[in-house]
């Protein structure tokens, strides 16, 4: 850029007034530290910001142990439990909450359907397991646990270090309150829990007030949701997935092969799989294996929108708890 372009206005006052709880020097660390300072000098460069306001940000910046122990895997993982999970998630009062949002929301809903062709139920079903409809959105903030993760995690610094980027992106395109606003541990924002860099590139101003605000807007979240599955490739008036039943070994075969969509739903019994549903023969599907310790496994095909929902948050429990949800809201309000 050929002008340094000015993180929000509000930085600086927000970041020097804010009472100092830990010690100057915990404070002060990250903005002392060189990888940090080399972070730092890099935006300045890429993207125009001033180096002052940057250094002053991080010196606000708390590491945060917490985040840390959150994300980091067990050192013995625990095998996977299908109904441990779905029993997180469909629950009578998150079924009845979400006929609720449904109704309140009827207008927003409407608009994103005609916008972006993903059904009302698969839109209130993520919200729904993201924030229970937007109740709990998470008490980090989104500076200190990018900040953690980007500096202090290395197996996904990277990954994190880019997030970081976008949230400094969006915060000064935004005018938002760079230390007030919080999220997840990982720095998921909002309504519908996008991180940064999916905020930047998906959220949308369904509201008209001129403010993509996935915090304080439903309709903006409703939307925003919507959008990404559109973007990632959600087929309008196809089916998510069907229940099936196998046979014999070879459906090993295609379990093997991974949740994306590479085989035709026609030539599932061919691998002993029985999968009743109304779509055409040569649809790409998965099967999809939902597991329960000492139990036996739940199957599912797959099909495009599936893997979709899989691109929320990248596992088959996420994307079948998800449309289990939906389905068990749509059949209350599809009752009344």
């Amino acid at each position: 850029m050929s002008r340094p372009a000015r993180l929000l206005p509000v930085l600086l006052a927000v970041a020097l007034s804010c009472p100092v709880t830990v010690s100057a020097d915990a404070a002060l660390q990250y903005a002392r530290r060189e990888d940090v300072r080399q972070f730092i000098a890099e935006m300045v460069h890429r993207h125009g910001f001033v180096g002052k306001e940057l250094r002053t940000l991080f010196g606000r910046a708390r590491f945060q142990p917490s985040i840390i122990k959150a994300i980091t895997p067990p050192t013995e993982p625990r095998a996977k439990s299908w109904q441990a999970y779905r029993a997180l998630f469909l629950t009578p009062q998150r079924i009845e909450a979400g006929v609720e949002f449904r109704e309140r929301h009827r207008e927003a809903l409407a608009r994103a359907v005609e916008l972006y062709g993903v059904p009302e139920e698969i839109i209130v079903a993520i919200i729904g397991v993201e924030t229970v409809y937007g109740r709990n959105t998470g008490n980090y903030r989104v500076i200190d646990a990018l900040t953690t993760l980007a500096f202090d995690y290395p197996p996904r610094a990277e990954f994190f270090r880019n997030e970081l980027e976008n949230f400094l992106l969006y915060a000064r395109d935004a005018g938002i309150d760079t230390l007030g606003l919080k999220g997840s541990y990982a720095g998921a924002i909002g309504i519908p829990q996008f991180m940064p860099g999916s905020y930047r590139r998906y959220a949308v101003d369904l509201d008209g007030d001129g403010k993509q605000d996935l915090s304080g807007s439903f309709a903006d979240a409703i939307g925003s949701v919507a959008n990404f599955l559109q973007a990632h490739g959600w087929e309008t008036g196809q089916p998510v997935a069907f229940a099936a039943a196998v046979q014999g070994e070879n459906y090993r075969n295609l379990i093997d092969a991974g949740i994306k969509p590479t085989y035709r739903y026609g030539d599932l019994a061919d691998f002993g799989v029985s999968a009743p549903g109304e779509t055409q023969a040569d649809a790409p599907c998965a099967l999809i294996e939902l597991a329960t310790p000492d139990e036996a496994s739940q199957y599912l095909a797959g099909f495009t929108n599936f893997y979709v929902l899989t691109r929320y948050n990248r596992s088959s429990l996420y994307a079948a708890a998800v449309l289990e949800l939906a389905q068990a809201v749509k059949s209350v309000y599809a009752s009344e």
